[in-house]
C-alpha cells in the first residue's frame, strides 16, 4: 500500500501546476528585466559565467546595481531567470509537444525522450545550470522546474517499485555538477548515449505497470 504522505503527495498535483508562469511586473520592471538578461546573456556569452560580475551586468544594463542585487539577489537569481523560457520551452514539449517527448507515445519512449531533450539542454547552458543548481547546499532541489522534472519522470515510472526515488536517482545522473565533471573525459555523444541506455534499463524493470501521461 502506498503512503500518501510525503512524496507520494507528488502524485496528487498536476503536472501543469508545477509550470511556473512569467512574472507579472510592471512596463518599467520589465524593461530592465529584459535589459539585464540581455546583458547578462551577452557578457556571458562573452566572458565566461565565472568571468563576470554583476557590476558589469548592471552597467551593460544601463541600471543601477540596487537594481539588479534587487531584482535577482545573486548571479545564481540571475542564470535561474536567464534559464526560465528555455526550461519553459522543454516543458511545453512535454506538456503539448509532439511525441514521443510530448504525450501519445508508451512511457519508455517518452523517458528516453525526456533524457535526451534534457541532456541536450543542459549542455547548451550547462554554466549556467551549474551555477543554479550549486549556488548553496540542495538549490537544484528547491529549483521549480527540478519538481517538474521529477513529477514528469515519476509518472512515467509508475510501474516500478519507487518510481519516486527512482525519479531522483535518475535526473541525479543529469545534475549539472555531475555532467561538468565527466563531460571532458566521456565526451557529449558518450554520455549522452549511456544516459539514454541507463533510462531503458530503468523503465524494463517497470515494463508492463507505467503508461504515458494523458497531459
Amino acid at each position: 500500500m502506498n503512503d500518501n504522505n510525503g512524496p507520494q503527495s507528488a502524485f496528487l498535483v498536476p503536472l501543469e501546476d508545477l509550470v511556473s508562469p512569467p512574472p507579472k511586473e510592471r512596463a518599467d520592471a520589465a524593461r530592465n528585466r529584459v535589459a539585464v538578461l540581455e546583458a547578462a546573456a551577452r557578457l556571458f556569452a562573452e566572458h565566461g559565467v565565472d568571468g563576470v560580475s554583476l557590476d558589469q551586468v548592471a552597467a551593460a544594463a544601463g541600471v543601477g546595481k540596487g537594481t539588479v542585487f534587487r531584482r535577482f539577489g545573486d548571479k545564481s537569481g540571475l542564470a535561474v531567470a536567464l534559464l526560465d523560457d528555455r526550461e519553459r520551452e522543454l516543458q511545453a514539449g512535454v506538456l503539448s509537444g509532439p511525441p514521443p517527448l510530448g504525450p501519445g507515445a508508451p512511457a519508455e519512449e517518452r523517458l528516453v525522450a525526456f533524457v535526451g531533450a534534457y541532456f541536450d539542454y543542459l549542455v547548451e547552458h550547462l554554466p549556467l545550470v551549474r551555477m543554479s543548481e550549486t549556488a548553496s547546499a540542495g538549490a537544484r532541489y528547491r529549483i521549480g522546474a527540478y519538481r517538474f522534472w521529477h513529477r514528469h519522470l515519476a509518472i512515467l515510472l509508475a510501474g516500478v517499485p519507487d518510481p519516486e526515488h527512482t525519479a531522483h536517482a535518475l535526473l541525479a545522473a543529469v545534475g549539472a555538477e555531475h555532467v561538468a565533471a565527466l563531460l571532458p573525459e566521456l565526451g557529449e555523444q558518450r554520455m549522452r548515449a549511456d544516459l539514454i541506455r541507463l533510462a531503458r534499463t530503468i523503465a524494463a524493470m517497470g515494463a508492463g505497470g507505467g503508461a504515458g501521461e494523458g497531459a
